[in-house]
C-alpha cells in the first residue's frame, strides 16, 4: 500500500482506540503508519533528490532497467541498507520488542503504534514478490506473500474509497456524540 493511505489508516486505528475516555492521538498513529516506509526509503529518496538537484547522479540512471532487477537495485548505493531497513521496518516480531521496550519503559501502552501493525498487516496481501514483498516473520523466516500490486487502478480507487468512507461515518458518529452529550 502507498505509504500516505498507510498513514491514513493509521490515523484511523488510533481514534478507534480510546483509554480513559481519551483519545490516543491520531497525529501519531498516522506517524506510526508511515513510519516503516520512512524508515527504508527515506535516506535513498533524499540522496536522489539531491544528486538530481545538483547533478551528482544522471537521470537516465533511474529507475535501473529489466524485470530482473532487485527492487532495491535502483536505490544504490543504498540497496543492502534499503533491504534490511525495510526487513526490520516490516516484520511482526520487530514491532513486538519494539511495542515491548516503549510499555518496559513507559508502563504503558503506546497505542499509537497501531498504524505501524497495521501498515504491516496491510502490506502482506499488497506487494507482490516483484516489488518488496512484505517480510513480516523476519528475522524468523524468509517466508513473503506472493500478493498484488497496491499500484493497481482499481486498488488504489478501492482502497481510498474506503477510507473516504470511513473518515466520514467517523465523523458522523462523532458529530452524534457530541449531540448527544449537549442535549444532556
Amino acid at each position: 500500500m502507498d505509504t500516505l493511505a498507510h498513514g491514513l489508516w493509521g490515523g484511523l486505528g488510533g481514534r478507534f482506540l480510546v483509554k480513559k475516555n481519551r483519545r490516543i492521538s491520531t497525529i501519531k498513529a498516522f506517524l506510526w503508519g508511515v513510519f516503516p516506509d520512512l524508515l527504508a526509503f527515506t535516506v535513498p529518496i533524499a540522496y536522489l533528490l539531491w544528486s538530481i538537484t545538483f547533478g551528482d547522479m544522471p537521470l537516465g540512471s533511474w529507475p535501473p532497467p529489466g524485470p530482473h532487477v532487485e527492487p532495491s537495485e535502483g536505490l544504490l548505493p543504498f540497496g543492502p541498507l534499503v533491504n534490511n531497513l525495510y526487513n526490520i521496518g516490516h516484520s511482526f516480531f520487530v514491532f513486538g520488542i519494539v511495542f515491548g521496550f516503549f510499555y518496559l519503559f513507559t508502563k504503558r501502552v503506546q497505542w499509537e503504534m497501531v498504524g505501524w501493525f497495521l501498515h504491516i498487516l496491510f502490506d502482506i496481501p499488497t506487494h507482490s514478490y516483484q516489488f518488496f514483498p512484505t517480510p513480516f516473520l523476519w528475522p524468523v523466516s524468509d517466508f513473503k506473500i506472493d500478493g498484488f500490486s497496491w499500484g493497481v487502478p482499481w486498488f488504489m480507487v478501492l482502497n481510498y474509497s474506503l477510507l473516504i468512507l470511513v473518515y466520514a461515518l467517523v465523523k458522523l458518529k462523532e458529530k452524534k456524540r457530541e449531540e448527544i452529550i449537549s442535549a444532556s
